[in-house]
Parts: C-alpha cells; sequence; structure tokens
C-alpha cells in the first residue's frame, strides 16, 4: 500500500499562481509574526464584540427594570385595602386574638363543592 505524505505539495518557484495570493504571503508571515497577524486582530475582536454587545444588554436590564418597578407610595397604600387589619392602628384585635378565632373554626366539618366551570370546559368528570 502506498504511503501518503502528510504536506500538501505546493510549487515552490516564485511564479506560481498560488504564491502569488493573500493566503500565501499571511501563511508565509504568519510564523514570524504571529502577535501581529493574530493575536491583534483576535483581540480586537474581542474588544469590539464588547462594545457592540453594550447596547443589547442594555435593553435586556432595561426591559427588567420595566417590568419590575418600584411601587408608588400611593400604590403601596391601595394594596392592602380588601384585607383585614389585625391590631395596629384603629384595630382592637391582637395577634392572639385573632390566633384563638381561626383555632375554633371546625376543620372537620366541611363539604366539597365543585366550582362552577366555563362553557366548554371540561369539568373532570369521567362518564
Amino acid at each position: 500500500m502506498a504511503v501518503f505524505q502528510s504536506k500538501t505539495y505546493r510549487p515552490v518557484s516564485p511564479t506560481s499562481a498560488y504564491q502569488q495570493t493573500l493566503a500565501a504571503k499571511y501563511r508565509r508571515l504568519l510564523p514570524r509574526h504571529p502577535f501581529l497577524l493574530f493575536g491583534l486582530p483576535f483581540l480586537t475582536t474581542i474588544v469590539a464584540a464588547s462594545f457592540l454587545l453594550t447596547p443589547a444588554t442594555a435593553i435586556r436590564y432595561e426591559k427588567h427594570d420595566r417590568k419590575v418597578r418600584r411601587m408608588s407610595q400611593d400604590e403601596a397604600l391601595g394594596l392592602g385595602k380588601d384585607s383585614r387589619r389585625i391590631g395596629g392602628e384603629g384595630g382592637k384585635e391582637t395577634m392572639r386574638e385573632e390566633y384563638y378565632r381561626l383555632a375554633a373554626k371546625d376543620l372537620d366539618d366541611w363539604e366539597n363543592k365543585r366550582v362552577e366551570r366555563l362553557k366548554g370546559e371540561p369539568d373532570g368528570i369521567l362518564k
């Protein structure tokens, strides 16, 4: 069986078409100036990508800030309007009285009631 060389054949004559290409010139100069021809373009790409991706990252965080925003004082006061107050301003109940009121409820005597379903929604009853 024939053994093939690992290197590809490229004619060495200065008049060959390959020797005149940009790729041949780059390959010839790369061992002499590795940082200038490989490292510097690589680092430049990294730095440029960092500057180009900064606005995209800012958009991401601005979108998050719009979704999760601080509540104003009026919104914060309006949150608890429907809830019962225990103690505090004007409330005569204390936490202890509320605990005993809830503990006195009969939790063993209850009836399961089905919730009315929307029209067309399956109710889960097997027939």
